[in-house]
């Protein structure tokens, strides 16, 4: 069947233009994500020679230039390799292949809730383990990065990079560099939907509010050494921001029960 065209950004008359699309998905992305599943689940087996460009623009009705750069995309990821006068074919497995997302997890912030979800499982675990190795020098880092994000919002800028770099170094206190890698992968993902989520946040002060406690909760617990509530804190401020989202009429709500987002209480065991 034929690659569908992209979806319509929303109406003026919806949320702020800031809550919309991410990124422009094309055609090719589109082509080269479902060549990709073709690979993945076994029609296009290794060995398997192409479709011709011909064929390809007949079967899913696009143009020669964009199944000309969804190849290319699939070769740069080794799926696909070029014989000399032979053709394309499909690649043998590669022993060790480098982690990815779907690129549709850029097309819209309703996409980017999966990732955000998968952060929630890793960045309540990573804060826990900071909890429990973290040294003094690293939590002094942390609150310095949290006055970092509120200088970054009393300047009028949208603080997104102090934001990753505060979630960055809970990664590093760890003690685990793979936990950095990790945080540092996902965001690639996650810095547009944190522009879309801090400039919704900014939009009322309570919100703003609530974030800064909810990030405070956090170092808080990891200076307590108290990994339950530092998971909990992390796990918490996460969740929120989603239902932060949904108030703010960026994501359709889920429901009556998942309207309101509470602020966090610091733990009692909080040091300063």
């Amino acid at each position: 069947m034929p690659v569908s065209a992209p979806a319509r950004a929303p109406s003026a008359e919806g949320p702020p233009a800031s809550a919309g699309r991410l990124g422009q998905v094309t055609l090719a992305d589109q082509l080269a994500e479902r060549l990709a599943s073709q690979v993945t689940l076994g029609a296009l087996k290794p060995g398997d020679r192409l479709p011709t460009e011909a064929q390809l623009c007949a079967t899913h009705g696009v143009s020669r230039s964009v199944v000309r750069e969804a190849v290319h995309r699939l070769k740069s990821r080794a799926l696909l390799v070029s014989r000399q006068g032979s053709g394309v074919f499909v690649a043998a497995p590669a022993l060790h292949q480098a982690l990815e997302f779907d690129p549709a997890v850029l097309e819209s912030v309703h996409a980017v809730v999966h990732v955000v979800e998968v952060r929630r499982v890793l960045e309540g675990e990573i804060a826990a383990l900071a909890a429990e190795r973290a040294t003094r020098s690293q939590v002094a880092a942390l609150r310095r990065a949290l006055a970092d994000i509120d200088a970054a919002s009393a300047a009028g800028r949208d603080g997104v990079l102090e934001d990753l770099r505060f979630h960055r170094l809970i990664g590093q206190a760890t003690g685990n560099p793979q936990f950095g890698s990790l945080i540092g992968f996902l965001e690639q993902y996650l810095r547009e939907a944190m522009r879309i989520t801090r400039g919704n946040e900014a939009r009322r002060q309570d919100f703003m509010d609530a974030v800064r406690q909810e990030h405070k909760a956090i170092v808080d617990a990891i200076a307590a050494r108290d990994p339950r509530a530092a998971r909990r804190a992390a796990t918490t401020h996460l969740v929120h921001g989603q239902l932060r989202l949904e108030q703010g009429g960026v994501l359709p709500s889920r429901g009556p029960g998942a309207r309101r987002a509470r602020p966090l209480p610091v733990p009692k065991k909080a040091s300063s």
